[in-house]
C-alpha cells in the first residue's frame, strides 16, 4: 500500500505552506484505499486566500479584454493536451471510467471556447440622442471576488463552467472542490498558471462545510456558484442571500424519461440504461425514472434487461462500462434505497447487490432495476443518485406529463416518440428546465444555459451561456451630454425629455 498523499489548497499559484488543524482521507473508490490527506481549510484561511483574491480582482479587473482572450485561449489549448492526466485523476478519486472522465473534461472546455469570446459577449449597449444631444450607454464590469463550490460528480466539468466563465468577465475565483475528490481542481489551476493568469486571480480552498460557511459570509465574497444536493442548494442560496450575495445554486434532480406508445423502444432501451447507468447514476441529469405507457411496457423492460445485463462493472480504469460509487458511505445510503423499494412492493428485476462483493474491496453495487414503482415509494420521490432505475407504468401521455410536473424538482426530462405533434406539445407544457426530445441527456452546449425549475435551481441564473455573463458582472448605464459652446445657463426644473 503506497503513501498517501498530501493534497492542500492553492493560494494564487503556491501551494498553501500553513498547518491544517483537520484532515480528511481522500479514497480509491475501486479498491476502498486511501491514496490522499487533505487538509481542511479554517475559516482564518480562506480570510486569508480571499485577501489574496480581493488584491488580484483590482488588477485584473482592469486587463485588456485581449489579454484576458489570449489567456483563456493558452489555458484551452493546455486543457487539451493534459486531459489525460486530469482524467486519471478524476477517475482515481471518484470512480467513474476513464473514458467518461475524459468526456467530461471536453463538455467543461465548451465553456472554455465560449468565453473566448468575452470580448463579444461583453459589449453594452448604445443609444445616440436619447435626449436633445444626450447619448446613453451600457457598460458590464466585474464583480470582483467570487466563490464556487463544487460538487464530487463532475470534479472537472462544473469548475469548467463557471471559473472560465468568472476570468473571462474580470473576476477573481475561489473555488472550494468536493472534498471527495479535490485532485482535478488542483491540476486545472495549475493550467491556468501556466496559461499566465495573474498570481491571486485562480485560488483553491479545500474544506467542507466551515470553509463553505467562511465564503458565504465573507463581505469580499461577491457572488456564489454553487452545484449540489437541492438541501444544501437552498442552504447556500439563503445564507449567502442573507449576506447580500449574488448566488446561483443548482440543486438536486428526478429526471424522468417519458416513452409513448408510438416510440422506437430499441432507441428508448438503450437511452434508459446509459443515462441512468452512466458514471454509476452519480448525474443531476440522470435518468432515474421511465415512464412506460402499459402498453409496451413489458417490451421496453424486457429490452432494458436485455441491454443491463451487458453492463461490466468494475475498476474504472479496466475494460468496464460502470464504475464503483464515490464512498463507502454513499454506497450504503444507495443500497439502502434498494431494500426500501424491496420493502414497498416494487418489482426488483435486476438486482445490483448480487455479484458486487465479487468486484473487491471497493464501492460497488451494480446496475439495478425495479419494475412497477408507484409515486408514493421512497425510491421514486428521493434523488437516489446512483445506478438504480424505476419504471413507473402510466396509462397515457396526460397522466405522465402530470408526475413530471407535479415533482418538486424539474432539472431535466425527455420524451421519446415518433409523434412531432406530442413532442412539441411536450416541450410546451413541462414545467422543467432541460427538456430532450428523442435525446437521453438533455445538456445544452455552452453557448445556451445549464439550469433547472423548482426545487433545482435557487436564484435566477443558470450557469455558462450568456446568463452566466451576466451573473459574474453588473451593469452600468451612463448618460451623457457634451454641450456644444452655445449652450449654457441654469435651470432648476426636474429633467424633461423631449
Amino acid at each position: 500500500m503506497s503513501t498517501p498523499t498530501r493534497i492542500t489548497h492553492l493560494v494564487g499559484h503556491s501551494p498553501w505552506e500553513g498547518e491544517s488543524e483537520r484532515t480528511s482521507e481522500v479514497f480509491n473508490p475501486a479498491t476502498g484505499e486511501v491514496t490522499g490527506v487533505l487538509d481542511l481549510a479554517s475559516s482564518a484561511t480562506v480570510g486569508e486566500v480571499v485577501a489574496l483574491a480581493k488584491t488580484a480582482a483590482a488588477d485584473w479587473g482592469n486587463v485588456s479584454l485581449a489579454r484576458r482572450v489570449r489567456i483563456l485561449f493558452a489555458f484551452r489549448q493546455l486543457l487539451e493536451e493534459r486531459k489525460d492526466e486530469i482524467a486519471l485523476a478524476i477517475t482515481a478519486e471518484h470512480g467513474k471510467t476513464y473514458d467518461d472522465a475524459k468526456a467530461e473534461i471536453s463538455r467543461g472546455q465548451e465553456v472554455v471556447e465560449f468565453a473566448c469570446g468575452i470580448p463579444h459577449l461583453l459589449k453594452g449597449g448604445f443609444s445616440e440622442n436619447v435626449s436633445t444631444s444626450i447619448d446613453a450607454y451600457s457598460i458590464l464590469q466585474p464583480l470582483g471576488v467570487v466563490g464556487v463550490i463544487s460538487p464530487f460528480n463532475f470534479p472537472a466539468m462544473v469548475p469548467l463552467w463557471f471559473v472560465p466563465m468568472a476570468v473571462a468577465t474580470g473576476n477573481a475565483v475561489v473555488i472550494k472542490p468536493s472534498e471527495k475528490d479535490p485532485t482535478a481542481v488542483n491540476l486545472i489551476a495549475d493550467l491556468w498558471r501556466e496559461a499566465g493568469l495573474p498570481d491571486g486571480v485562480m485560488n483553491v480552498v479545500h474544506g467542507d462545510k466551515e470553509a463553505v460557511d467562511a465564503l458565504l459570509d465573507h463581505p469580499d465574497v461577491k457572488a456564489i456558484s454553487f452545484v449540489g444536493s437541492t438541501p444544501i442548494a437552498r442552504y447556500v442560496y439563503e445564507r449567502g442571500v442573507a449576506g447580500g450575495k449574488r448566488v446561483q445554486a443548482l440543486g438536486g434532480a428526478k429526471n424522468h424519461m417519458l416513452v409513448l406508445p408510438d416510440a422506437d423502444l430499441d432507441l428508448a432501451a438503450d437511452a434508459a440504461v446509459s443515462a441512468g447507468y452512466g458514471a454509476a447514476g452519480e448525474r443531476c441529469m440522470a435518468i432515474s425514472v421511465v415512464l412506460a405507457t402499459e402498453s409496451i411496457a413489458d417490451d421496453l423492460v424486457a429490452k432494458i434487461v436485455e441491454r443491463t445485463k451487458t453492463l461490466r462493472t468494475g475498476d474504472g480504469m479496466g475494460e468496464s462500462d460502470m464504475g464503483p460509487l464515490v464512498t463507502r458511505v454513499h454506497l450504503d445510503k444507495v443500497t439502502g434505497y434498494v431494500e426500501q423499494g424491496v420493502a414497498s412492493g416494487a418489482e426488483l428485476v435486476i438486482d445490483g447487490r448480487d455479484g458486487a462483493a465479487d468486484l473487491g474491496a471497493g464501492f460497488f453495487l451494480q446496475p439495478t432495476l425495479f419494475d412497477k414503482v408507484t409515486p408514493d415509494m421512497s425510491i421514486y420521490t428521493d434523488e437516489i443518485f446512483g445506478p438504480v432505475l424505476c419504471v413507473v407504468r402510466i396509462d397515457s401521455y396526460d397522466e405522465g406529463l402530470q408526475l413530471i410536473n407535479d415533482n418538486p424538482y424539474g432539472n431535466g426530462t425527455t420524451i421519446f416518440t415518433n409523434d412531432g405533434g406530442a413532442a412539441r406539445r411536450f416541450q410546451h407544457e413541462v414545467e422543467v428546465g432541460m427538456v430532450g426530445i428523442n435525446v437521453p441527456i438533455p445538456t445544452p452546449m455552452a453557448y445556451y444555459s445549464f439550469g433547472g425549475w423548482k426545487n433545482s435551481l435557487f436564484g435566477d441564473t443558470h450557469a455558462h451561456g450568456i446568463e452566466g455573463v451576466h451573473f459574474f458582472t453588473r451593469t452600468k448605464a451612463v448618460t451623457q451630454r457634451w454641450l456644444d459652446p452655445s449652450h449654457g445657463g441654469l435651470n432648476l426644473g426636474f429633467p424633461e425629455n423631449d
